[in-house]
């Protein structure tokens, strides 16, 4: 026979277990809820950020960018950094082409020189960086392939400013730097430095004090980028996430659709741990006075030829 002590113990058992089942349940709805709030707003900043190019609507097209990522095959990447002013569509500052083959799990990054000179499709000899003021996004891609002839699959431009601001939401950047310099008011001295986003944008972009002008400055560019990668691989600061998509959504555009995102992140992000640099070899000369970066016809196929190889390579 159940004493009343008993029976009042186990009605107080019952409660308990009753409020630790609800308040676990009210935990698992509010993450639940914040899981899905979260996925809306991603989907919403990629769609934001999605912007196909006018080629992106062939169908063969198409069908090959799918087959790429359903066979997790090498692809091309351009990445162009540019400084947009008002009134004025803007030139690109940085470009850097990005080879990623998952197979191998390495990265090329090759830095494209702004002011390399090349024949823009339906504007002649000119610096490559003005293929966007001329065309945009469309005429940079076409630019590039035509100029390496190697295919450009998927694209992302990134306003400078929002680079800044990234870089800032990430926390910084640490990086190595070889050479001692001033530029924009901040001092960066030899070894390991931590930068913010004012800093990292000042850091990639003096070239005129660097013995090596624009292949410094490419060079410091490929390092900041990287590091930024693995921040960005490796960031689990929840209360920032938000202020990271509104970055995003401002300042970047991609013809990567949120499937296509989802893939580099899971099947393509090891590949971020073994980064190989190319520098283009040319020189200075100057033409109707203006300053161009000459490259000979041999060092465009030497750089076809690596990139290919590295493309290939299983």
């Amino acid at each position: 026979m159940v004493s009343r002590s008993d029976k009042k113990h186990n009605k107080k058992k019952r409660k308990w277990v009753r409020w630790v089942v609800g308040i676990v349940l009210g935990l698992f709805l509010l993450i639940g809820g914040y899981v899905f709030y979260l996925w809306n707003e991603v989907g919403a900043t990629i769609e934001t950020m999605h912007n196909p190019l006018a080629r992106d609507d062939d169908p063969d097209r198409q069908k090959q960018i799918q087959s790429i990522f359903s066979d997790n095959d090498s692809l091309n990447a351009l990445l162009l950094g540019v400084d947009e002013r008002s009134g004025d569509k803007g030139r690109s500052d940085t470009m850097i082409l990005m080879s990623i083959n998952p197979k191998t799990n390495e990265i090329i990054m090759l830095s494209i020189p702004r002011d390399t000179y090349v024949n823009i499709p339906g504007r002649g000899m000119d610096k490559i960086n003005h293929a966007y003021a001329f065309g945009g996004v469309d005429l940079s891609v076409q630019t590039v392939e035509e100029t390496f002839n190697l295919p450009v699959h998927v694209y992302a431009r990134v306003n400078m400013e929002g680079f800044k601001q990234g870089i800032d939401a990430l926390g910084g950047v640490t990086i190595n730097n070889s050479m001692a310099f001033s530029s924009g008011g901040n001092t960066f001295p030899e070894g390991q430095i931590s930068l913010n986003g004012d800093q990292a944008l000042d850091y990639i972009r003096m070239r005129y004090e660097d013995p090596r002008g624009d292949m410094g400055r490419n060079e410091r560019q490929r390092n900041v980028i990287a590091a930024a990668m693995n921040e960005a691989a490796s960031f689990s600061s929840i209360t920032k996430v938000g202020e990271i998509l509104t970055i995003l959504g401002d300042n970047v555009q991609t013809d990567l659709d949120m499937k296509k995102i989802q893939t580099l992140f899971t099947d393509y992000a090891g590949a971020r741990r073994n980064i190989t640099t190319m520098e283009i070899n040319g020189s200075g000369e100057t033409i109707g006075g203006v300053w161009y970066y000459i490259v000979p016809d041999e060092e465009f196929s030497r750089i076809t030829s690596d990139i290919t190889a590295h493309m290939e390579a299983k």
